[in-house]
């Protein structure tokens, strides 16, 4: 095949002529989806009740924590035997329990970190 050739064949125009039945095919499915229902909507009546409960508990644990850390922290200032703040755990935290704690929380903590940072990068890209 020579230039000349690929030349004549590239140029040449044929009409484009849609398959019967085509253009009646399409109709239909527009009159289909013109004549659809609307869609259900989202029932924010009987949502609103449990977003609330799950706000007001996560508001109740957030004030728990930080009453937690004032009573660690003025635990901290008043007792001088305490060397550091695995001593001002509670004494379960001290035993098989507490091997579990720490290493759940430095799960917890990669999770949140994985999360954070996937949300950063990805949010560049929409």
């Amino acid at each position: 095949m020579n230039h000349d050739e690929l030349d004549r064949i590239l140029s040449k125009q044929d009409d484009i002529q849609p398959s019967s039945g085509f253009a009646a095919s399409v109709m239909e499915s527009v009159r289909d989806e013109a004549s659809a229902p609307p869609p259900i909507p989202f029932p924010w009546k009987r949502a609103l009740p449990v977003l609330l409960v799950a706000v007001l508990m996560l508001a109740g644990l957030a004030a728990a924590g930080v009453v937690t850390i004032v009573q660690l922290s003025h635990v901290a200032a008043t007792s001088e035997g305490a060397s550091s703040l695995w001593d001002l755990l509670p004494a379960y935290a001290h035993g098989s329990a507490g091997a579990g704690l720490g290493w759940t929380a430095a799960a917890l903590l990669a999770a949140f970190v994985s999360v954070k940072l996937s949300m950063r990068l990805g949010a560049g890209r929409v």
